[in-house]
């Protein structure tokens, strides 16, 4: 049985223990529905755009969400929502929307702390299938690679890394699996589990192609298993996006100091990934922080007071400006009247939520300290 490699070091700690703060927060603060909702839609559209976006993916941000909410199913039906793009690009990110349903359907299945769930090479070629459709031949999507490979430098052309070998696949896959199914392995913090899961299926490349979008999946299924969904608010695909030279530097780093796995050490590697959970928790904790409005109310009228969306794009302007006018509330709340709008901040004032500063046209509008 693989048993990895690893040092807890001071940063390591610091970063779990931020994790575990924002952790806290997020879990336990009664945002109304409609917020919650909204958290969760965006983090699985960051996760579906950055996720591919880090193997090359050309949609922007804003064709990937024409995809989401236009409810494309197919690439045939990608112009209808108004995206005009590379039929594979538009693939890959309805194959991830896929793969975050099966990981969220898992999740709702059984906690693994429960012994109700395991994780299987079953579950791990699925996510691969999904994340792979249509872009690869059918014979490969879901199936452990028959050939060598190598990851080479996209500029220099030199060679990177040199995975294992196709024979050594199963073997070391199924290795991993079973640490994560021992007790020996489930001792370990759920945060370096995920961590671990993410490196060792990277470094063991187990298809010809999709390992990376398969790696990430994986790691959030052991995430959300573990009891560290944290209501689905969180994408770290976001955040190896933006920080591309560190996740793959660390990566690199790791897998070549040894051609062994079990010989390396993989503290490197878990910086960087505890890292980023820490930075993409904490961000989301003062978001929701922000949102301690919907706690105020909740104290004053000593139920929580549900907003409409009209209301819920004022309140998000306001936590992101600070202070919103009538002329900018038309700008957000285009499609409907100025009685309208007056209306909605009228409303958001009589629950307590904002308040009004000048008594003309001029009035601004806050939120309520």
């Amino acid at each position: 049985m693989y048993i990895p490699k690893y040092s807890i070091t001071t940063e390591i700690l610091k970063n779990i223990g931020l994790v575990e703060v924002a952790k806290e927060v997020i879990e336990n603060a009664p945002l109304v529905p409609g917020w919650e909702a909204k958290f969760r839609e965006d983090a699985a559209l960051k996760a579906a755009h950055y996720g591919t976006a880090l193997e090359g993916n050309d949609l922007t941000m804003g064709e990937a969400r024409k995809i989401f909410e236009g409810g494309v199913e197919t690439v045939d039906q990608a112009e209808g929502a108004g995206v005009y793009a590379r039929a594979r690009d538009v693939q890959e990110v309805i194959n991830y929307r896929n793969v975050l349903k099966l990981i969220e359907g898992c999740r709702q299945g059984g906690k693994i702390t429960d012994r109700l769930f395991g994780y299987t090479r079953e579950l791990l070629l699925e996510i691969h299938r999904l994340a792979t459709e249509r872009i690869i031949p059918p014979v490969e999507a879901g199936k452990f690679r028959t050939a060598q490979v190598v990851l080479k430098n996209s500029i220099t052309g030199e060679v990177g890394f040199r995975p294992p070998g196709s024979l050594d696949v199963p073997f070391l896959t199924d290795d991993l699996l079973r640490w994560l199914n021992s007790d020996f392995g489930r001792k370990e913090h759920p945060v370096l589990r995920a961590g671990i899961t993410h490196y060792v299926l990277a470094a063991v490349h187990p298809f010809i192609e999709g390992n990376g979008r398969t790696a990430r999946a994986f790691a959030t299924l052991v995430l959300y298993m573990e009891g560290y969904d944290i209501k689905r608010f969180f994408a770290l695909e976001e955040y190896f996006d933006k920080h591309s030279d560190d996740y793959f530097g660390a990566l690199s780093e790791v897998s070549n100091q040894s051609p062994r796995l079990e010989d390396r050490d993989l503290t490197p590697w878990l910086t960087v990934f505890t890292k980023a959970l820490a930075a993409e928790l904490s961000r989301i904790k003062e978001q929701v922080r922000e949102l301690s409005v919907d706690i105020k109310i909740k104290q004053k009228m000593g139920q929580q007071v549900a907003l409409s969306e009209r209301q819920m794009k004022i309140v998000e302007y306001l936590n992101s400006n600070g202070e919103i006018s009538m002329a900018e509330a038309r700008g957000v709340l285009s499609m409907v009247s100025e009685d309208t709008i007056l209306r909605e901040l009228r409303y958001l004032m009589d629950k307590g939520v904002i308040t009004k500063r000048g008594s003309t046209k001029a009035a601004r509008y806050l939120l309520q300290k």
